[in-house]
């Protein structure tokens, strides 16, 4: 088994592209990918999540140009020896624990996915124009 397993939502309204960049990028922040790990190979994502190999290709691309991950020709595509460090699992662990709580909450309250994001996003921009670490 990989240390990333690739799904896409055709209902989210993100590009194909950005939610296998937001995948790899989450699955390096919280550690099942580090550096030196290799990636699944264009054929593999295809095979699995049904997606055109440009679309892997672009996405992969993308990844070596932001610094995440690095493509060594005929090898395949690694994560980065300089991509960040990630959080640390404990604390990933208990905070991650924590969300699951508040969003049954929200749902609760009756709000969707969408909706929770979107709070979600608020909120980290309030704390963000505040200077709230």
């Amino acid at each position: 088994m990989t240390p990333i397993d690739f799904h896409l939502n055709p209902r989210s309204g993100i590009s194909y592209n950005t939610q296998l960049i937001q995948q790899v990028r989450q699955a390096i922040r919280f550690g099942r990918l580090r550096p030196g790990d290799q990636l699944p190979s264009v054929r593999e994502v295809v095979s699995r999540v049904a997606v055109n190999p440009n679309t892997v290709l672009k996405a992969y691309r993308d990844l070596e140009h932001s610094g995440l991950v690095v493509t060594k020709t005929g090898i395949g595509t690694f994560v980065a020896e300089s991509a960040p460090s990630p959080v640390d699992p404990n604390r990933y662990e208990s905070l991650r624990k924590d969300l699951a709580k508040w969003v049954v909450s929200a749902r609760r309250a009756g709000m969707d996915d969408p909706t929770i994001m979107d709070l979600v996003e608020l909120v980290l921009r309030e704390m963000s124009k505040r200077g709230v670490a």
